[in-house]
């Protein structure tokens, strides 16, 4: 065998999800696989926001959310936020889990009713924390 360290790996990372859908799809018998679920906002200049994560049986995630700066404080992120909560539960979500460090939007997410269920200090660096969330819908 040789142990093989590097930078990104695409392919790696599709077999790796492919493996562990197998697993997780025999320990839930009944439950619907994990589905991507993609929220996007474009305009004449492209992308101007998107959100990007999964669910999977009673739970979503959000794994990316941005938000292009011109376009910020309009209430793009709440539309967005708003149309993936609305997709999850439609899929038999009852919750949302995500992450934002302390630099990011927090506070968004908080006021969207998200509460903290704990933090990461010093994460990525002292003075921030990456603070995870959840949500019932």
């Amino acid at each position: 065998m040789e142990l093989i360290v590097g930078e990104g790996d695409p392919d790696l990372d599709g077999q790796l999800s492919d493996a562990l859908d197998a697993v997780n799809a025999l320990r839930t018998a009944g439950v619907a696989g994990a589905r991507e679920l993609t929220v996007k906002l474009v305009d004449d200049r492209g992308l101007a926001a998107g959100v990007s994560g999964w669910t999977w049986g009673i739970a979503a995630g959000i794994g990316m959310t941005w938000v292009r700066e011109d376009v910020r404080r309009t209430g793009v992120g709440s539309r967005l936020l708003t149309a993936f909560e609305s997709e999850a539960k439609a899929r038999g979500a009852d919750r949302v889990f995500v992450t934002s460090f302390t630099f990011q939007a927090p506070g968004f997410y908080e006021r969207h009713g998200y509460r903290e269920l704990f933090r990461w200090d010093g994460v990525p660096r002292e003075g921030e924390a990456d603070v995870h969330f959840r949500k019932h819908l």
